[in-house]
C-alpha cells in the first residue's frame, strides 16, 4: 500500500547560537508540553487513527511518527566543534556532545517507537520498563524494569505511544529516578489532559512531546478520540 512518496535521507543536527528549547506548538497550562504539529506527523497520525488501518500499516506508521517526532525531541542536544576532512579541504563542522542519549520503552505497546528513534539516532542504548495497566484499578504494575547502570550521566526518552491516566508514565519516571537518572523527556503518540497534568504533577521537570493532546479519557481509561488500544493493534492481539 503506497501512502506518500519517501525519499532516502540523512537527517542532521544544526548548530544554533541558542540552543534553548523552543517547542513547535505549545499549549496553554501544560509549559512542559510540546504538540508536535508538523504536516507529516499530523498526516500519518490521522492515517493511524483510522480503525480500518491493519497491523501493518499501523506499525509502519508508528514507526514513521516516531522518527519526525524524536526529530524534535533531540533538537536541544548540545554541540560540539569538530574538524573534518572533506575530499578539497578541512573544515569545521558538528558533532552531538552531553550525556549518552537512552531509549527506554515501557513494554510492550513502546516498543514501537524504538526503531524508529533509533535510525535517527543510532548510537543510543535501549533499555526496559515492563508495566501492564490493571484494567479494574486502572494503576499500573511493574514487572520489569532494565537500563544501562550509569543512569547519572545519561539522558532518557521513554517512549509509550499513549499517556493517558498517566499512571504508567509516572511510575516509569519514578523508577528511572530511584536508579539515578536526572534528566528525562516522554514522548508519546496521544496524550489525554488528564495524564499530563498527572505527570507534570508528580514530575515537573519531565518533558513531554506528543503528536495530538486529545480532549478527555472514557470511563475506562481510553483516550478520546484516541486510537484505540496500541499494543493490540501493534501486535494484533485485539
Amino acid at each position: 500500500m503506497v501512502r506518500e512518496a519517501q525519499d532516502d535521507c540523512l537527517v542532521f543536527f544544526h548548530a544554533r547560537e541558542d540552543s534553548s528549547f523552543r517547542p513547535m506548538h505549545t499549549t496553554p497550562g501544560f509549559p512542559t508540553l510540546a504538540i508536535v504539529d508538523h504536516p507529516l506527523v499530523q498526516h500519518k497520525l490521522t492515517l493511524l487513527r483510522d480503525q480500518h488501518t491493519p497491523t501493518k500499516i499501523f506499525k509502519e506508521l508508528v514507526d514513521e511518527i516516531a522518527m519526525l517526532m524524536a526529530y524534535e525531541a533531540t533538537k536541544d542536544l548540545p554541540l560540539e566543534e569538530r574538524s573534518v576532512e572533506t575530499p578539497l579541504e578541512r573544515t569545521t563542522g558538528f558533532h552531538v556532545a552531553g550525556k549518552k542519549l537512552t531509549l527506554v520503552p515501557i513494554l510492550r505497546a513502546g516498543l514501537g517507537l524504538v526503531e524508529g528513534v533509533l535510525r535517527l539516532v543510532p548510537s543510543a542504548r535501549v533499555g526496559h520498563i515492563g508495566l501492564y495497566r490493571d484494567h479494574d484499578t486502572l494503576t499500573p504494575v511493574d514487572y520489569y524494569f532494565k537500563i544501562p547502570g550509569d543512569a547519572a550521566e545519561r539522558d532518557f526518552i521513554l517512549l509509550d505511544p499513549m499517556l493517558a491516566t498517566g499512571g504508567s508514565a509516572v511510575s516509569a519516571v519514578d523508577s528511572l529516578k530511584r536508579a539515578g537518572a536526572t534528566r528525562v523527556r516522554f514522548l508519546c503518540l496521544v496524550a489525554a489532559p488528564e495524564g499530563i497534568r498527572r505527570l507534570v504533577a508528580a514530575h515537573p521537570d519531565v518533558q513531554i512531546y506528543t503528536a495530538s493532546l486529545d480532549r478527555e479519557l472514557n470511563e475506562q481509561g481510553y483516550i478520546l478520540p484516541g486510537l484505540g488500544d496500541a499494543g493490540d493493534r501493534l501486535f494484533g492481539t485485539r
